[in-house]
């Protein structure tokens, strides 16, 4: 029989719509362009057919045609790439949405140009509004940032931002006082506040960020819904369409990011996959009601819980088996080893999986000490147990990944973002940081993200860290310890089916073939064509979900 194909998109166009339910259609055959299935088996392919959402028939042109039966729709990718749709394995999605409506410090090379951006958005603000941003980076500045600084160009109006990796707070002194920290303030278990001559500097770490953070009036719903809704779109234009949804270190996050998301679904505005992490103060509540994780559908889907073992790189807080060079400093424990232990085994053992914030290689020990202990005797878990950044593991610490069946949610953007200050404070230790490639050769699973808003949504600025461990201005010459450096096939499949393993939905997502769900981008170029150090410069073309279209760029 000959199939008629028909050059027309009808059937898959969605311009709103909670993906509910997927429409009863004609086939539709996508072809005329390489195919990048990331499936091992069968690699590469040159048309594929959906139907109803999923994979019908993937090969070759005349394989595929001959697979339909009947009439089918087509669309003629004119040579364009088509690679499974991208999902991000660490997304703050309520934090990114309305950070783009803040002031963004990410390109300040200097305090002055820092300051110079505050001072103009604060006097388009109402009196006594607060001044909010983040991205800062002190390391560029050569010191720390003060409360001083801040008011010298705000005058007395309250301000906080957020450094670029969530884990330092800058306050101004209006701040401190509408929080009553003065020098007999004690430093929070789990956190500092920064002092000079015993008084507060303005400076604000880990836990002692809430003193401030609870003082900042919350946004609305709506507003928080329209910022989401367009922080969707921009993934689309990424050729994304999931994203797992760790809890911040903001008290009541996961709960209010799994409320957001049921609202938009609700209204019919939700295209996307979320896979929710509640935080460590909703343990106990998921317990009591009996949640497990996998509760839920494709959509909003329970993951776990998350929690922190430590700090961060930037603010010298990374929990290490070996002090910073040139310090005493070892960084800090959010919670003792005791605390980490009966918190895993408890959702381990009431059927919730794990996903730990560790950093150092301290903290990455003391996390997989942590699932080992818990492991005997527990329910099987329907999605893995993971730790977040892994940025510096021991080599003897690798093996463990695979053998305990931990995922490494790691963000290949924070490799190039913090390279040159990983040097000053790991010294030596950077030859097993970031060690994508040692992680792969010891069998351990890798699931990419972005860590958004710590660093952009855009997913391609990643697969170009990964594949060259350089900038995307080229630096350093060779890649920064180029030994790590992945394929761009690996590069894909952590965003791809790295992240459908770590969700528990490998059987349906993550690579192109019969009877997956027809989730695709059409790229703007061909990345396994491209020369690596333009990677970064890729977007999507058309994103399509469950086979409609949920994103096409428009042409002028």
């Amino acid at each position: 029989m000959r199939i008629r194909i028909k050059k027309s998109r009808r059937l898959i166009r969605m311009r709103s719509g909670a993906c509910e339910k997927t429409i009863m259609s004609d086939p539709i055959i996508l072809y005329n362009g390489p195919i990048y299935t990331l499936d091992p088996a069968h690699p590469r392919a040159q048309a594929v057919a959906i139907r109803n959402g999923r994979v019908i028939a993937v090969g070759s042109e005349g394989k595929v045609r001959a697979a339909v039966t009947g009439r089918a729709e087509g669309i003629n990718l004119n040579g364009r790439a088509l690679i499974p749709a991208l999902t991000d394995a660490h997304v703050h999605l309520i934090a990114h949405a309305l950070a783009r409506r803040n002031v963004r410090l990410d390109d300040a090379a200097t305090l002055d140009d820092a300051l110079q951006q505050i001072g103009v958005a604060a006097e388009r603000l109402p009196a006594g509004a607060w001044v909010q941003g983040r991205g800062w980076d002190h390391s560029r500045w050569g010191r720390w940032p003060t409360a001083a600084d801040l008011d010298a160009v705000i005058g007395d109006r309250p301000a906080y931002f957020s450094r670029k990796d969530g884990h330092s707070a800058w306050v101004s002194s209006a701040a401190l006082r509408l929080a009553g920290i003065t020098a007999e303030t004690p430093d929070p278990v789990g956190g500092a506040i920064q002092r000079e001559r015993g008084e507060p500097t303005g400076i604000l770490l880990e836990t002692a960020i809430d003193l401030v953070r609870r003082h900042i009036p919350e946004p609305g719903q709506e507003e928080r819904l329209a910022a989401v809704r367009e922080a969707i779109e921009e993934a689309h234009s990424y050729g994304m369409v999931g994203m797992h949804l760790p809890t911040s270190m903001t008290p009541g996050d996961g709960r209010m990011t799994l409320d957001d998301l049921q609202t938009l679904r609700e209204r019919g505005h939700l295209q996307l996959r979320c896979l929710v992490y509640l935080g460590l103060d909703g343990l106990d509540a998921a317990l009591a009601l009996g949640l497990h994780s996998g509760l839920g559908d494709r959509w909003i889907r329970l993951g776990g819980i998350k929690m922190f073992a430590d700090g961060s790189l930037g603010s010298q807080t990374a929990d290490m088996l070996a002090p910073y060079e040139g310090s005493s400093n070892r960084g800090i424990a959010v919670l003792s080893s005791g605390e980490l232990r009966h918190a895993v085994r408890r959702a381990i053992h009431g059927g919730l999986a794990v996903m730990v914030h560790a950093i150092g290689d301290a903290a990455n020990r003391k996390v997989l000490d942590a699932i080992e202990a818990a492991l005997p005797g527990a329910p099987p878990l329907s999605i893995p147990n993971r730790i977040e950044h892994c940025q510096v593991v021991h080599p003897d610490d690798l093996p463990r990944f695979a053998r305990l069946g931990v995922i490494a949610s790691m963000q290949p953007i924070h490799c190039t973002a913090d390279m040159e200050v990983a040097d000053v404070l790991w010294g030596k230790r950077c030859a097993y940081a970031y060690a994508w490639r040692s992680f792969l050769d010891a069998g351990a699973t890798l699931a990419f993200g972005s860590d958004a808003p710590v660093e952009s949504l855009n997913p391609w600025l990643s697969v170009h860290a990964a594949v060259t461990r350089q900038r995307p201005e080229g630096t350093p010459d060779g890649g920064w310890y180029s030994e790590q450096r992945l394929t761009v096939e690996e590069a894909l499949r952590g965003f791809c089916y790295g992240c459908a393993v770590a969700a528990g939905a490998a059987a349906e997502q993550g690579v192109i073939a019969p009877g997956m769900l027809a989730d695709f981008a059409i790229l703007s170029a061909d990345p396994f064509k491209l020369d690596p150090s333009a990677l970064h410069t890729i977007r999507a073309e058309m994103t399509i979900l469950e086979g409609k279209v949920v994103w096409e760029q428009e042409r002028l």
